[in-house]
């Protein structure tokens, strides 16, 4: 089996931007803001932290990147960044790059702060907007990460955690407090981080997962998230028609 050591990795899926690279032995990081800045801030803070570890691209193994669910400007920005460096690199041959799922990484980010016995299994939790949010759960064995199931858009009160969700993780605790059932598993902040997908790499890449950059795509989950001038007024319609009270018999 291939070792796969030297990696890229970056997600802008959030509010937060994370940069992270490894040479196989050490980890340099970088975080900074998300959401549309990240457009313009990602490909500098690539370049940068590359030079800190005294890396050239054409080096690495993969690049990895947040795949999704979650911001829409986010996945795109990641998966051109991500596409465009892969294309370019070692003098235009191209190299692999490595989609890895955002609430893996949010699973993957959650399990390695415990502290102790990691739990073997994870959901994770990623505010969706909307008042909604990603919910998708996970087991870790034997070194390997698998998905329990697929990733679900679920509104607060319709979450219904069972004795196999394991640690709750995410970033929907404070957004939704009061929302969200009143019997919760144990919980812990997370968010998706370089890190993490850096932690998650070698084994991905081993079982096959790397793509060429032209298959790269974004994860979407919601498949739309602006309505129409017309639908606008549909749903405005309905809303005003519930409102008006029965007539008398």
């Amino acid at each position: 089996m291939p070792q796969f050591l030297k990696f890229l990795a970056f997600d802008t899926s959030t509010d937060r931007m994370s940069v992270a690279v490894t040479d196989g032995a050490r980890i340099w990081q970088h975080s900074g803001p998300g959401g549309a800045q990240a457009s313009t801030t990602l490909i500098p803070a690539v370049l940068a932290l590359l030079a800190e570890a005294g890396l050239a691209l054409g080096e690495l193994d993969a690049i990895a990147f947040g795949r999704g669910p979650g911001s829409f400007t986010g996945l795109r920005t990641a998966c051109a960044v991500a596409q465009g460096l892969a294309m370019g690199a070692r003098d235009g041959t191209g190299m692999p790059v490595l989609p890895i799922d955002t609430l893996m990484a949010v699973a993957e980010e959650a399990r390695s702060r415990q502290p102790g016995a990691k739990p073997s299994t994870v959901t994770a939790l990623l505010d969706a907007r909307m008042d909604e949010m990603y919910v998708q759960s996970f087991e870790f064995s034997n070194g390997q990460c698998r998905a329990l199931g697929e990733c679900e858009l679920l509104r607060p009160e319709d979450f219904v955690p069972d004795a196999a969700a394991g640690l709750l993780a995410g970033n929907v605790f404070a957004v939704y407090a009061g929302r969200l059932p009143a019997a919760m598993p144990a919980q812990a902040e997370a968010l998706p981080t370089a890190a993490a997908l850096l932690r998650l790499a070698p084994m991905l890449a081993a079982a096959g997962h790397c793509v060429s950059a032209e298959l790269a795509l974004p994860l979407y989950v919601r498949d739309k998230v602006a309505l129409t001038t017309e639908e606008r007024e549909r749903v405005r319609a309905a809303k005003l028609l519930a409102e008006i009270p029965p007539l008398s018999p």
